[in-house]
């Protein structure tokens, strides 16, 4: 259980791709320290079930149905929350996510093998929706939400990194670029924005289970890929992460009592990975 941060309590946050693993954790964290939360999420029914958990559990929360690549539904989202709660202090982009056709089969080229899915067989329209949800995304929810944050005092903007945009992963050429404009992206807007008070940052998470990566990582019986066992090697820490392992450094950006002098930093949560050297 973590300490209630009381700087927080009555903010209001906006959490896009809130359902997801990770960001489904933030969004309760949030909602037990007296958040107000919205969770936006395409489809809406993902959404209200952790809405109702934080409800439940004595937070208040709201879901709303939107799509990052779709301005028109961010900012019907976006007069819905004002209307509700009068004001948004911290949005977290955590919408994002792959695609099979972005997916190489192989971790490296064999000119003499026959892969099933080769670089050259990757798909234009799928390398796209992957950029498109995890960097463009971001982008637009912060050019929607940026001026009401800049309404409030304490601000926080905080994305949603990946140990890709440090070294690109194999097999995933899309969603490493993504996440490296993403930490390029969260330097840039925090200096844009540093004279106004709105803080800019971002956590790049280790290797956690979710959905996006299961079918990389578990094998159909449950158990660890050889790539999940080549993580887990060169991870110090010899696990993958815990959702709840993000929470003190989510709570740690988002409460300017704590790091009110930290602006356009990605912290690595990764158990070591990126540290160690393989020797």
């Amino acid at each position: 259980m973590f300490p209630i941060h009381e700087n927080l309590k009555g903010k209001v946050a906006v959490i896009t791709g809130g359902s997801g693993v990770l960001c489904s954790a933030m969004a309760k964290e949030l909602g037990r320290q007296d958040v107000k939360v919205a969770i936006l999420n395409r489809t809406l029914e993902k959404g209200q079930k952790v809405a109702d958990e934080i409800n439940h559990s004595g937070g208040e929360a709201i879901a709303i149905a939107a799509n990052v690549l779709e301005t028109d539904t961010l900012y019907k989202a976006k007069e819905q929350i004002i209307n509700r709660y009068g004001k948004i202090d911290i949005l977290i982009n955590g919408a994002g996510g792959n695609h099979p056709d972005a997916i190489t089969s192989e971790e490296t080229y064999g000119p003499d093998e026959k892969a099933e899915k080769a670089f050259f067989d990757l798909k234009e329209e799928g390398f796209s929706k992957v950029f498109d949800s995890n960097f463009t995304g971001s982008f637009l929810a912060c050019k929607v939400f940026g001026d009401a944050l800049l309404e409030q005092s304490g601000s926080t903007i905080l994305n949603i990194s990946s140990m890709s945009a440090y070294a690109p992963m194999t097999k995933v050429p899309a969603y490493s670029a993504a996440k490296a404009a993403i930490n390029n992206f969260t330097m840039w807007l925090s200096v844009h924005f540093a004279n106004t008070g709105l803080r800019v940052n971002a956590i790049a998470p280790g290797f956690f289970l979710t959905t996006q990566n299961e079918n990389l990582l578990l094998d159909e019986n449950g158990g660890h890929t050889s790539r999940a066992k080549k993580i887990i090697n060169n991870t110090p820490m010899e696990r993958f992460g815990d959702p709840n392992d993000l929470i003190g450094t989510l709570l740690w950006l988002v409460d300017s009592d704590y790091s009110g002098f930290v602006t356009g930093v990605t912290i690595p949560v990764d158990g070591g990975f990126m540290a160690y050297s393989g020797v």
